[in-house]
Protein backbone atom coordinates (compact mmCIF):
# COMPACT_ATOMS: atom_id res chain seq x y z
CA UNK A 1 0.00 0.00 0.00
CA UNK A 2 1.24 3.51 -0.73
CA UNK A 3 1.81 5.59 1.64
CA UNK A 4 -0.62 8.13 0.43
CA UNK A 5 -3.20 5.55 0.49
CA UNK A 6 -2.38 4.80 3.79
CA UNK A 7 -3.16 8.27 5.22
CA UNK A 8 -6.38 8.95 7.29
CA UNK A 9 -8.51 11.64 8.29
CA UNK A 10 -8.85 12.91 11.68
CA UNK A 11 -12.47 11.75 12.57
CA UNK A 12 -15.01 14.69 13.93
CA UNK A 13 -14.87 15.63 17.67
CA UNK A 14 -16.89 15.95 20.07
CA UNK A 15 -14.54 18.37 21.71
CA UNK A 16 -11.48 20.11 20.86
CA UNK A 17 -9.84 20.93 24.19
CA UNK A 18 -6.73 23.64 23.95
CA UNK A 19 -4.16 24.57 26.29
CA UNK A 20 -2.26 27.77 25.98
CA UNK A 21 0.24 29.53 27.47
CA UNK A 22 2.88 25.87 28.02
CA UNK A 23 5.72 26.86 26.72
CA UNK A 24 7.65 29.17 28.42
CA UNK A 25 9.55 31.16 25.46
CA UNK A 26 5.77 31.32 24.12
CA UNK A 27 4.66 33.25 27.43
CA UNK A 28 7.77 35.46 27.41
CA UNK A 29 7.15 36.52 23.60
CA UNK A 30 3.21 37.73 24.55
CA UNK A 31 4.21 38.91 27.95
CA UNK A 32 1.98 36.38 29.61
CA UNK A 33 2.06 35.45 32.85
CA UNK A 34 2.53 31.57 33.40
CA UNK A 35 -0.52 29.92 34.82
CA UNK A 36 -0.58 27.90 37.69
CA UNK A 37 -2.66 25.35 36.26
CA UNK A 38 -2.97 24.45 32.52
CA UNK A 39 -4.78 27.24 30.46
CA UNK A 40 -7.73 25.58 29.36
CA UNK A 41 -10.01 26.51 26.40
CA UNK A 42 -11.78 25.28 23.14
CA UNK A 43 -12.22 25.35 19.96
CA UNK A 44 -14.94 24.68 17.95
CA UNK A 45 -15.25 21.14 15.81
CA UNK A 46 -16.28 23.58 12.63
CA UNK A 47 -12.95 25.44 12.55
CA UNK A 48 -10.85 22.51 12.04
CA UNK A 49 -9.41 22.49 8.17
CA UNK A 50 -8.69 19.15 7.06
CA UNK A 51 -5.63 18.30 4.67
CA UNK A 52 -6.67 19.53 0.54
CA UNK A 53 -9.54 20.67 1.67
CA UNK A 54 -8.85 24.51 0.36
CA UNK A 55 -7.43 27.84 1.98
CA UNK A 56 -7.01 28.92 5.33
CA UNK A 57 -9.62 31.72 4.80
CA UNK A 58 -8.41 35.23 6.93
CA UNK A 59 -10.54 38.00 7.78
CA UNK A 60 -10.06 41.34 6.24
CA UNK A 61 -7.56 43.97 7.91
CA UNK A 62 -7.31 41.19 10.38
CA UNK A 63 -3.74 40.39 12.72
CA UNK A 64 -3.69 36.64 12.84
CA UNK A 65 -1.34 34.70 13.63
CA UNK A 66 -0.43 30.97 13.68
CA UNK A 67 0.30 28.63 16.95
CA UNK A 68 1.39 24.71 15.94
CA UNK A 69 0.74 22.22 18.33
CA UNK A 70 0.82 18.22 18.58
CA UNK A 71 -2.80 17.28 19.40
CA UNK A 72 -3.17 13.98 20.92
CA UNK A 73 -6.31 12.24 19.69
CA UNK A 74 -8.76 10.53 21.99
CA UNK A 75 -9.28 6.80 22.10
CA UNK A 76 -12.14 4.72 23.70
CA UNK A 77 -12.93 4.56 27.16
CA UNK A 78 -11.40 1.79 29.15
CA UNK A 79 -13.27 -0.03 32.10
CA UNK A 80 -12.31 2.61 34.69
CA UNK A 81 -13.21 6.28 33.07
CA UNK A 82 -10.85 8.02 35.66
CA UNK A 83 -8.14 9.58 34.15
CA UNK A 84 -5.29 10.40 36.01
CA UNK A 85 -1.68 11.17 35.20
CA UNK A 86 -0.58 7.21 35.58
CA UNK A 87 -3.00 6.33 33.03
CA UNK A 88 -4.05 9.35 30.81
CA UNK A 89 -1.46 7.96 28.28
CA UNK A 90 -3.13 4.84 27.44
CA UNK A 91 -6.66 7.18 26.38
CA UNK A 92 -4.19 7.97 23.71
CA UNK A 93 -4.87 6.81 20.37
CA UNK A 94 -3.14 8.84 17.82
CA UNK A 95 -1.87 12.26 17.26
CA UNK A 96 -1.96 15.03 15.12
CA UNK A 97 -0.58 18.11 14.32
CA UNK A 98 -2.52 20.84 14.54
CA UNK A 99 -2.03 24.92 13.75
CA UNK A 100 -3.97 26.70 16.37
CA UNK A 101 -4.96 29.97 14.04
CA UNK A 102 -5.58 33.10 16.01
CA UNK A 103 -7.34 36.60 15.47
CA UNK A 104 -4.97 39.13 17.55
CA UNK A 105 -7.93 41.84 16.22
CA UNK A 106 -10.91 39.94 17.74
CA UNK A 107 -8.74 38.96 20.90
CA UNK A 108 -7.41 42.20 21.89
CA UNK A 109 -10.51 44.03 21.05
CA UNK A 110 -12.53 40.70 23.49
CA UNK A 111 -9.80 41.13 26.34
CA UNK A 112 -10.26 45.47 26.78
CA UNK A 113 -14.48 44.42 26.74
CA UNK A 114 -14.11 41.79 29.13
CA UNK A 115 -15.86 39.50 26.96
CA UNK A 116 -15.26 35.85 25.56
CA UNK A 117 -12.60 35.43 22.84
CA UNK A 118 -14.09 32.38 21.56
CA UNK A 119 -14.58 34.39 17.89
CA UNK A 120 -10.59 35.33 17.56
CA UNK A 121 -10.22 30.97 17.78
CA UNK A 122 -13.33 29.39 16.52
CA UNK A 123 -13.83 31.32 12.60
CA UNK A 124 -14.10 28.39 10.13
CA UNK A 125 -11.10 26.85 8.71
CA UNK A 126 -9.19 28.19 11.69
CA UNK A 127 -7.51 24.11 12.84
CA UNK A 128 -5.82 23.27 10.04
CA UNK A 129 -4.97 19.81 10.88
CA UNK A 130 -2.60 17.05 9.77
CA UNK A 131 -3.42 13.26 8.79
CA UNK A 132 -3.98 10.72 11.90
CA UNK A 133 -1.12 9.61 13.38
CA UNK A 134 -0.61 6.28 14.67
CA UNK A 135 0.23 6.38 18.51
CA UNK A 136 3.08 3.76 17.36
CA UNK A 137 4.44 6.35 14.95
CA UNK A 138 5.39 9.13 18.24
CA UNK A 139 6.56 6.10 21.35
CA UNK A 140 7.78 9.54 23.30
CA UNK A 141 5.00 12.64 22.96
CA UNK A 142 7.49 14.93 25.30
CA UNK A 143 9.91 13.93 22.98
CA UNK A 144 9.74 15.17 19.16
CA UNK A 145 10.35 18.31 17.37
CA UNK A 146 7.28 20.36 16.12
CA UNK A 147 7.90 22.96 13.48
CA UNK A 148 6.11 25.67 11.27
CA UNK A 149 7.08 27.53 7.77
CA UNK A 150 5.63 30.47 6.12
CA UNK A 151 6.80 30.77 2.25
CA UNK A 152 9.55 28.60 2.93
CA UNK A 153 10.57 30.33 6.09
CA UNK A 154 11.61 28.85 9.26
CA UNK A 155 9.42 30.44 12.44
CA UNK A 156 8.82 27.66 14.88
CA UNK A 157 10.92 24.68 15.41
CA UNK A 158 11.22 23.39 19.03
CA UNK A 159 11.11 20.23 21.04
CA UNK A 160 7.62 19.11 23.20
CA UNK A 161 10.07 18.38 25.76
CA UNK A 162 9.70 22.21 26.90
CA UNK A 163 6.28 22.18 28.01
CA UNK A 164 5.46 23.07 31.51
CA UNK A 165 2.70 20.77 31.59
CA UNK A 166 3.37 17.42 30.22
CA UNK A 167 0.78 15.39 28.00
CA UNK A 168 -0.31 13.25 30.64
CA UNK A 169 -1.06 16.18 32.83
CA UNK A 170 -2.87 17.89 30.17
CA UNK A 171 -5.22 15.31 29.54
CA UNK A 172 -6.04 14.72 33.19
CA UNK A 173 -6.59 18.36 33.62
CA UNK A 174 -8.78 18.41 30.47
CA UNK A 175 -10.83 14.96 31.29
CA UNK A 176 -11.35 16.52 34.91
CA UNK A 177 -12.86 19.46 33.19
CA UNK A 178 -15.29 17.65 30.69
CA UNK A 179 -15.75 13.90 29.97
CA UNK A 180 -13.25 13.28 26.82
CA UNK A 181 -14.78 11.38 24.20
CA UNK A 182 -13.51 8.79 21.47
CA UNK A 183 -11.82 10.91 18.58
CA UNK A 184 -11.71 14.02 20.93
CA UNK A 185 -9.03 16.39 20.01
CA UNK A 186 -6.56 17.80 23.29
CA UNK A 187 -3.49 20.40 21.68
CA UNK A 188 -0.75 20.50 23.63
CA UNK A 189 0.04 24.62 23.70
CA UNK A 190 2.82 26.02 21.21
CA UNK A 191 6.25 27.24 21.03
CA UNK A 192 7.78 30.36 20.70
CA UNK A 193 8.23 32.29 16.94
CA UNK A 194 4.25 32.38 16.45
CA UNK A 195 3.38 35.23 14.45
CA UNK A 196 1.51 36.72 11.49
CA UNK A 197 0.07 35.62 7.88
CA UNK A 198 -1.50 37.76 5.82
CA UNK A 199 -3.72 36.24 2.01
CA UNK A 200 -1.07 35.04 -0.64
CA UNK A 201 1.31 32.97 1.86
CA UNK A 202 1.50 29.47 2.33
CA UNK A 203 2.32 27.62 5.74
CA UNK A 204 3.71 24.40 6.04
CA UNK A 205 4.65 22.76 9.11
CA UNK A 206 5.08 19.06 10.45
CA UNK A 207 6.76 16.74 13.42
CA UNK A 208 10.03 15.21 13.44
CA UNK A 209 10.28 11.67 15.76
CA UNK A 210 14.29 11.53 16.18
CA UNK A 211 14.92 13.88 13.55
CA UNK A 212 12.77 12.01 10.81
CA UNK A 213 9.98 13.70 9.07
CA UNK A 214 6.15 12.21 9.70
CA UNK A 215 4.31 11.94 6.64
CA UNK A 216 1.01 11.90 8.06
CA UNK A 217 2.23 14.91 10.04
CA UNK A 218 2.54 17.22 7.74
CA UNK A 219 0.35 20.64 6.82
CA UNK A 220 0.97 22.48 3.69
CA UNK A 221 -2.41 25.21 3.33
CA UNK A 222 -2.64 28.38 1.23
CA UNK A 223 -4.04 31.77 3.25
CA UNK A 224 -6.66 33.48 1.35
CA UNK A 225 -9.18 36.20 2.44
CA UNK A 226 -12.92 35.81 3.14
CA UNK A 227 -15.02 36.70 0.87
CA UNK A 228 -18.08 36.35 2.92
CA UNK A 229 -19.33 35.47 6.12
CA UNK A 230 -18.10 37.33 9.43
CA UNK A 231 -15.14 39.88 8.92
CA UNK A 232 -15.37 39.59 4.59
CA UNK A 233 -16.58 43.56 4.79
Amino acid sequence: MSVARSLLRIKAPRTVACIGRNYADHIKELGNTAPAEPFYFLKPASSILHPKAGPLLVPKNNNVHFEVELAAVIGPKGADDDVNPGNARERIKGYAVAIDMTSRTYQELAKKKGLPWTLSKGLKTFLPISHFIPKEKIPDPMNVELHLEVNGQVKQQDSTALMLKNVDQLITHCASVSPLEEDDLVLTGTPKGVGPVVPGDVITAGVRVNGQELEEGKIEVKVEERTSGYGSE
